[in-house]
């Protein structure tokens, strides 16, 4: 069977399995790399000022005036780092404090703890001002509630708009209904043409007066008098 057909089983779970996962969550939500090398580089420094190293017969001791600035900055390192862990939020001041503290141990705490504190301060400094938390994920609720949203805001806009229209059109009504009462008033007072009306007689059309004024000849006879 494969691993995608295999039921989980609920009853009993593995603590290992269990712890593992709880681990990666802790992990993936804090600058967990930067923290822990924090932590680790302030261990050498806050160790040999006070350490007692053997060699054969001789036992040499290294605890000297500058032992109280390296227990300080070995214990600020530590907390720096715990920090991180715990409060994300001061990432940045925590790795900017680790760097400084990493490079001020070079000169007072026995070259930053003989080197072995050096690249692990300077490197857990940088992991802790880099690190960015990673985005939550969508889920199907907040898909429905901004659906729900956008739906909300395009009915309001469609209400604001049809009440625009409404407004338009209401506020528009009087100027039509006083430009259609000046056409009414002007179409009756404009004078209409008189037509004759059908079957009357018409008057017949006067001879031109040039024919009544024209004078008869002497001599000419008259054609009907004649006959």
């Amino acid at each position: 069977m494969s691993s995608a057909t295999v039921e989980p089983r609920t009853g009993h779970q593995n603590p290992i399995g269990w712890l593992w996962r709880h681990f990666r969550d802790f992990r993936r939500t804090r600058p967990f790399w930067g923290g822990l090398l924090a932590m680790i580089a302030g261990v050498p420094i806050l160790y040999f000022p006070y350490a007692h190293l053997t060699f054969g017969g001789l036992t040499i001791a290294m605890s000297t005036t500058a032992g109280a600035g390296s227990l300080i900055i070995g214990v600020l390192m530590i907390i720096l780092g715990l920090t991180a862990w715990f409060q994300p939020a001061v990432r940045v001041f925590g790795g900017i404090a680790t760097i400084l503290l990493t490079l001020v141990s070079i000169p007072v705490s026995n070259l930053a703890g003989f080197g072995l504190a050096l690249l692990p301060g300077l490197i857990g400094g940088g992991l802790m001002v880099s690190w960015a938390p990673l985005p939550e994920p969508k889920t199907a609720a907040e898909g429905r509630r901004r659906g729900r949203r956008k739906g909300a805001e395009a009915a309001a806009a469609a209400d604001t708009g049809t009440g625009e229209a409404v407004a338009q059109s209401v506020a528009t009504e009087p100027a039509a209904e006083a430009a259609a009462e000046t056409t009414a008033a002007a179409a009756a007072e404009a004078p209409t043409a008189q037509l004759p009306a059908q079957g009357e007689p018409q008057e017949p059309a006067a001879q031109p007066a040039a024919e009544a004024s024209v004078p008869k000849q002497a001599g000419a006879t008259d054609p009907e008098a004649a006959r």
